[in-house]
């Protein structure tokens, strides 16, 4: 009875940290992929402030994954080391062996009136 208690309790801790931890990605290349054709908007955080936008073929990598509202998020960074959050089904990612690539420049949205 006691190795059992012994065991509930190990299998919660994990069960309550890999619940709790968000989803990351490492060395991922990513390109945008948007089917509507416009600008993929960046954000300050899933769903937050538009700081900037990515045309169609944009090449970033994705740092860490989350899930808002139902809906999958990926925090990107360009080679200038500039970060945002995307709406992750417009991303075609691969995992990457140590390749370089080359991002496309990230272009900030001019400041709202």
């Amino acid at each position: 009875m006691r190795v059992r208690k012994v065991r509930l309790c190990i299998l919660s801790a994990v069960l309550s940290l890999t619940a709790s931890a968000p989803a990351t990605s490492q060395d991922v290349a990513c390109v945008v992929t948007d089917p509507t054709g416009t600008p993929l908007n960046v954000r300050t955080e899933p769903n937050g402030r538009i700081v900037t936008s990515l045309t169609n073929g944009s090449k970033v990598r994705r740092v860490e994954e989350r899930r808002y509202a139902g809906k999958g998020w990926a925090r990107v960074s360009s080679d200038a080391g500039e970060l945002g959050w995307v709406f992750s089904a417009y991303l075609d990612c691969v995992s990457v062996g140590g390749d370089r690539w080359k991002s496309a420049p990230m272009h900030p949205r001019p400041p709202a009136n």
